[in-house]
């Protein structure tokens, strides 16, 4: 790649070119990535030590919010050191480790959702055979392929993008290294390029919405059959996190990536982005936790026995 471009290091402008915003934006996100931090490493804790938890829905639960602790770590350090000085200057090859690991995991989101809403079709209504179908060894595949699909993936785009050539601007009207920001940059002819980022995401796309609409399509005329009030209650609460996260994870992929660069407006995109990599990240674990009893109950046994065991060393 360095033999094809002169560019060896890329310039973000960041969020904003008002110095009066700088210092806000940075204590608001650092506040947003902290949140984060802390909701996504605790929910994978009390998944790891209330064996309640150990159950196919909580692992991949635990695998998402390492996902998104992974795409928000990608980004957000890089946002707050350019809010710190301004603009943040990146080399070429951070440039490109930052793409790859940010779709690695945003690839690894993807299909984690859409395991989520075939476990929960399986566990609604199936439940007689939930436990051999959704099995150790089937969760366990799925979350390899998982990951598997978001090292192709990124494979794909990191190649699609740096195969491009950077001989003339290296100013990114972006706070991150994103596909389309770098990819607007390059003195090729990026036509194909940009079809292939079209065709890769939307191939994506593809796989996971039908499962997640025929599952939940399946699960929504189960329900409806339901005479108890008490399993009515119990699976849409078990199911409407997961729809929640579905809706606003999807619902700003398709806005940024299934438009052609042409058409992309930056200030636009860049708000679009704010939100795809910090907030949904932050809001995935709350999403999850206060609607579920089962983490809340969890949440509840590990502060008790904190309290005991402070109590113990007083």
């Amino acid at each position: 790649m360095g033999n094809r471009t002169q560019v060896t290091q890329f310039i973000l402008l960041g969020l904003s070119n008002g110095p009066e915003l700088q210092i806000p934006l940075f204590i608001l996100f650092t506040l947003i990535y902290l949140i984060t931090l802390l909701g996504n490493l605790g929910v994978i804790l009390l998944i790891l030590v209330d064996s309640r938890l150990h159950t196919p829905m909580y692992f991949f639960l635990s695998n998402l919010s390492l996902a998104d602790l992974g795409y928000s770590s990608v980004v957000t350090p890089t946002v707050l050191a350019g809010l710190l000085i301004g603009e943040s200057i990146i080399s070429y090859n951070a440039c490109a480790a930052q793409m790859f690991f940010f779709t690695v995991f945003g690839t690894v989101e993807n299909f984690l959702l859409t395991s989520m809403a075939y476990d929960r079709y399986t566990a609604v209504c199936k439940p007689l055979h939930y436990t051999t179908t959704m099995n150790t060894s089937v969760c366990a595949h799925i979350t390899i392929g998982s990951y598997t699909c978001g090292f192709l993936n990124a494979s794909i785009h990191i190649g699609n993008t740096f195969s491009l050539s950077f001989c003339m601007s290296n100013v990114v009207h972006h706070f991150f290294c994103d596909i389309p920001a770098v990819m607007v940059l390059s003195s090729s002819d990026r036509h194909f390029n940009e079809m292939v980022l079209i065709l890769t995401v939307t191939f994506n796309v593809l796989i996971a919405i039908p499962v997640i609409l025929i599952s939940y399509l399946f699960i929504f005329i189960t329900i409806l059959k339901m005479r108890s009030a008490e399993g009515y209650q119990k699976a849409v609460s078990t199911c409407a996190s997961h729809f929640t996260a579905v809706c606003i994870f999807y619902g700003t992929a398709t806005f940024m990536y299934l438009q052609p660069s042409s058409s992309h407006s930056m200030d636009t995109d860049k708000m679009a982005s704010v939100f795809y990599t910090m907030v949904i990240p932050m809001l995935n674990p709350l999403i999850y936790s206060l609607r579920n009893k089962e983490v809340k109950s969890a949440f509840k046994k590990v502060v008790e026995m904190t309290k005991f065991s402070f109590g113990l060393t007083s």
